[in-house]
This record gives C-alpha cells, sequence and structure tokens, in this order.
C-alpha cells in the first residue's frame, strides 16, 4: 500500500528538520489519513521510523540515537515548560501563514509562526494589549532602520573601533571553539549578519536568529533568501522574542552571541541572567559592545549625565571594562575575558560545569 509523509511547510530557513520540538507529520494512506508526533532532536546522530502499513495504522514507532547532551530547546516564554506543535483540524500544516501553532505543554499557551518566523514574545498575539517599549528597543523595530541596518549603520561602527563583521566572527570563534558543534543563539540578531555568517561555516549543529524586532527578522529573511545556493539554510531557524524572557530550556544552549547589543537592552542584568539560565554548563557567552572610558573618563558629571540618557534612551553606557566584569559575576558567569579596540570590547564568560 502506498504512502506519503508531509510534514509541515515553514520556511527551510525558519525550521530546519533538525530543530528540537515535537513535531507533527502526517502519514497519509490510499483510504485513510492518520496523524503521528514524531519528535526530533537537533544533535541526534540518526533516525528512523518504523511505521506499520496495515489499514488502521495500528503502531509508529521511533527510534533515535542520541549524542551526548542532546535535548529539547524551544520553551514558553510564561513557565518554561517545553512546546509542541497544534495540527490544523484536517491534520495538515498548510503553512505558517494558514495559522500554523505551537502550545506549551503546561500552561496551554499558543503561540503563532508567520512566514517569516515564529513569534514567541510573551505578548504575541495580543490583539488589544500593547506595551511601549524604550526607544532604543522601538527604534530598530521601524521598517527604515531595518532596512538601513547593513546598508550603512552597521558599517559606521568602525568609529567605535569595532573592526568589522568578518574580523568580529574570528574573534568570536576563538571564545567559541569549547562548544563548536553544539547550538548557539545569535541574540539581537538584527538583519542576521552573524546569523548567516554562523550557519554558513557549518561550525554549528543548529543557529536560532532571535530579535525583537519584527522588521529585523523580515530582512534577515529576505537577505537569506537574496544568496543563492545558501549553504545549510536548514539550520538557521527565525525567532521574536524579549532578551529578558528567552523561549528555550534551562542549560539547552551550549552559546549566545550578542553582536552590538548589549548597549540596547533596557536591562541588561535581566537579559544577561537571562542568557545563564539558559545556557548549559560550559556554554558559552559572547558579546561586543562599546565602552565610554579613556578620554570620555575625564567628561564632567559623566556618571549623572549617563543616568538621564539611560532614562530616556532605554539603552545603556559602560564606563569601564569592571562594569561588565560585575555584570557577568552577579549574573552567574565565570572566566571573563576581553579584546579591545578603543570604545570597542569583545567580551566572553562561560557557565560554571
Amino acid at each position: 500500500m502506498p504512502m506519503t509523509v508531509v510534514s509541515g511547510r515553514f520556511s527551510s530557513a525558519f525550521l530546519p528538520n533538525c530543530f528540537s520540538v515535537s513535531r507533527l507529520v502526517t502519514v497519509k494512506y490510499a483510504a485513510q489519513r492518520r496523524v503521528v508526533l514524531v519528535s526530533r532532536s537537533a544533535q541526534a546522530s540518526s533516525v528512523s521510523v518504523s511505521v506499520e502499513t496495515n489499514s488502521n495504522v495500528d503502531s509508529v514507532i521511533e527510534k533515535e540515537e542520541k549524542n551526548r547532551g542532546e535535548k529539547k530547546i524551544l520553551a514558553c516564554p510564561i513557565c518554561y515548560n517545553s512546546l509542541a506543535w497544534i495540527s490544523q483540524p484536517n491534520g495538515l500544516i498548510e503553512s505558517a501563514a494558514s495559522g500554523t501553532q505551537v502550545q506549551c505543554n503546561t500552561c496551554k499557551r499558543s503561540y503563532l509562526g508567520n512566514e517569516t518566523h515564529l513569534d514567541l514574545a510573551v505578548a504575541s498575539g495580543s490583539k488589544r494589549y500593547s506595551e511601549p517599549m524604550p526607544l532604543s528597543t522601538e527604534l530598530f523595530r521601524t521598517p527604515l532602520v531595518s532596512f538601513l541596518y547593513e546598508r550603512g549603520w552597521r558599517q559606521n561602527f568602525i568609529w567605535g573601533g569595532f573592526p568589522g563583521p568578518d574580523k568580529e566572527f574570528e574573534m568570536a570563534k576563538d571564545y567559541l571553539k569549547p562548544v563548536l558543534g553544539g547550538n548557539i543563539i545569535d541574540a539581537s540578531c538584527g538583519s542576521g549578519m552573524f546569523s548567516r555568517l554562523f550557519a554558513r561555516s557549518d561550525l554549528f549543529s543548529l543557529v536560532i536568529a532571535l530579535d525583537y524586532s519584527e522588521n529585523m527578522l523580515r530582512q534577515c529573511y529576505e537577505l537569506l533568501n537574496q544568496e543563492e545556493n545558501f549553504p545549510n539554510k536548514e539550520k538557521l531557524v527565525l525567532v521574536r522574542a524579549d532578551i529578558a524572557r528567552l523561549p528555550f530550556l534551562s542549560g539547552s544552549v551550549d552559546a549566545v552571541h550578542a553582536g552590538a547589543a548589549l548597549h540596547c537592552w533596557p536591562s541588561p542584568s535581566l537579559a544577561v541572567a537571562e542568557i545563564s539560565r539558559v545556557l548549559r554548563p560550559g556554554g558559552v557567552f559572547v558579546a561586543t559592545t562599546f565602552i565610554y572610558d579613556g578620554p570620555f573618563s575625564f567628561i564632567p558629571f559623566l556618571k549623572n549625565l549617563r543616568q538621564e540618557f539611560m532614562r530616556y534612551s532605554g539603552s545603556h553606557m559602560f564606563l569601564n571594562e569592571r562594569e561588565l566584569e560585575d555584570l557577568c559575576k552577579a549574573c552567574g558567569l565565570v572566566g571573563f575575558t576581553r579584546v579591545r579596540n578603543g570604545p570597542f570590547i569583545m567580551l566572553s564568560a562561560t557557565k560554571p560545569s
């Protein structure tokens, strides 16, 4: 009897096969249609599915050989418990735009996907409730800034000592050597400049491009699809989420990268605490930002000016390296190291083993 397996049609840039959540697979027979749940994992070395092909489809047996440390990743941003896919009434996932959802196994909260990304922000899908965000956050949600980010905006960072994306990527790889082959979150990914570099490098089993800005994620999706024959596209996932409420299980992530983002977070302590929560023991956090020390330290009343700046902009100004080291230490990360070039700093810290 003929059998066809049809899976959900999210974009390959949005939901790769190796993504570690419960996944719906429809098994279609000549006489009937039956839905079965198949769980896949991000680092499975092999997967075999055995289906008894009688008219009643009595049993489905899944056998997986798992690599060390493999586990599910996605979690509800409300209760931090695992998520599962929900099928349409006819058992088929027609497309992300047709209303495909993921649902928390505990609180039953559902989250929607669309053609470009999975929306796992706490208030996603709200029809009447809206929440104003700090100016620095809202700025990057605008279509104009999202469009310009890789078309001149990010290039200007060279004046702040940033060596450029390619060099920064090579520098980050040195810090990430202990976790190569695992999964990585590119936090506050913007238009996906580093997400694409991580995916193209084939150094990670899964790359999650995460941002709060819907327009940045759309730019990320469009730029990704503009590249012909982009390698490892199936390993890249686009997720919308709040950096202070990450939708991942505790201890499920090997690495987190945040390029030129730390100073934009309304509360760096809440964000780094969340990063520490989702990192596995031995997991690595790498970030770049600006430090206003050196000649800036001679500006009168700089600390007072910083407080006013942060109050109105929602972004943060770091005045010395010790602030960043204390921040990592307070959030449970150890082994702080850094590289400087003027105001530019790349830092790394590790979750204790």
